[in-house]
């Protein structure tokens, strides 16, 4: 892991992280966009969220200039309240190290980071989905499964497929 530092990521991180993106999405369900066209939109998307006041941060683990693992936190406000209680939460998601750099605790120094800059902004929680595999990565670092948090799924498949174009061969 030496040589390997964790950054905020900037605008002009967003074509790598698009890749990692796409990288990770691929590898766990068929692909129903062609892989140039994701990229352009997820580029986009990206960058436009990477500038100074959004709602949105995303870490970066580099090494010689390249991007090998990210994580992303979007800031979600509460509601004001009248009580002893942050008015922020934390949502986790795309979580990700290449994986013939995982098991040299990437992922948890991603993860250490962003708990951190969560706990000195006094975000009241941080929630994400995790898959079977990262269960562990999330266990070590303080998540749980809780009885207290409803969720309703929107779409039959959880996708957005009918949102994207096609893949066509």
């Amino acid at each position: 892991m030496s040589g390997v530092t964790i950054r905020l990521a900037e605008p002009t991180d967003a074509p790598a992280l698009a890749q990692l993106r796409y990288d990770f999405r691929a590898s766990l369900d068929p692909v129903t966009e062609p892989e140039a066209d994701f990229l352009a939109r997820c580029t986009s998307w990206m960058a436009a969220r990477l500038g100074p006041g959004n709602c949105w941060r995303c870490w970066a683990a580099v090494e010689a200039g390249r991007l090998v693992g990210s994580l992303w936190l979007h800031r979600i406000e509460k509601i004001p309240n009248p009580v002893a209680e942050a008015e922020s939460h934390g949502y986790i998601t795309n979580v990700y190290v290449e994986p013939t750099r995982r098991g040299e605790g990437l992922g948890s120094q991603l993860m250490d980071t962003c708990v951190q800059v969560c706990t000195a902004d006094g975000l009241d929680a941080l929630i994400l989905w995790p898959s079977q595999r990262s269960r562990s990565l999330y266990e070590r670092h303080g998540f749980a499964v809780r009885d207290d948090l409803f969720e309703r799924r929107l779409s039959p498949t959880h996708r957005a497929q009918d949102l994207r174009p096609k893949l066509r061969l």
